[in-house]
């Protein structure tokens, strides 16, 4: 059974729930890109082999010698450091607020027609941010 951190506004109460959807792996992952080397390097590798490869909490507690809610708390632990640091420095969140007005500004030049190393600049910039 695969689980996913879920934070709930008001409290910010972390909570396990049952990943249900592709796009939470995908907030997960993206906080794990941002913030993943600030973990510890054990919290790292569970965390990394839960989510990013895809092992479930048997076989991680049988790689490592510990229980399965030994790794649900480390991979717990882990979710909420993630989260911590996204709240104080919104680092993803700016990123992907970048990306998504690149994104914008290429298609208004488009639709513009400004072409040009306007244009190329805004491509390059793009492809920096990740688009």
């Amino acid at each position: 059974v695969k689980y996913h951190l879920y934070v709930k506004k008001k409290t910010l109460q972390v909570v396990f729930f049952m990943v249900e959807s592709f796009e939470e792996i995908v907030e997960l992952s993206l906080l794990f890109d941002f913030y993943g080397e600030m973990l510890g390097e054990h919290k790292k590798k569970i965390f990394e082999d839960y989510v990013l490869n895809d092992l479930s909490l048997a076989e991680i507690a049988e790689e490592i010698g510990i229980s399965r809610q030994g790794v649900r708390e480390l991979i717990k632990k882990a979710g909420e450091e993630l989260l911590f640091y996204e709240e104080k420095l919104g680092l993803a969140k700016r990123f992907q607020l970048a990306e998504a007005q690149t994104a914008e500004l290429l298609s208004l030049m488009e639709k513009e027609g400004v072409g040009g190393k306007i244009r190329e600049a805004a491509k390059e910039l793009l492809e920096t941010v990740g688009g």
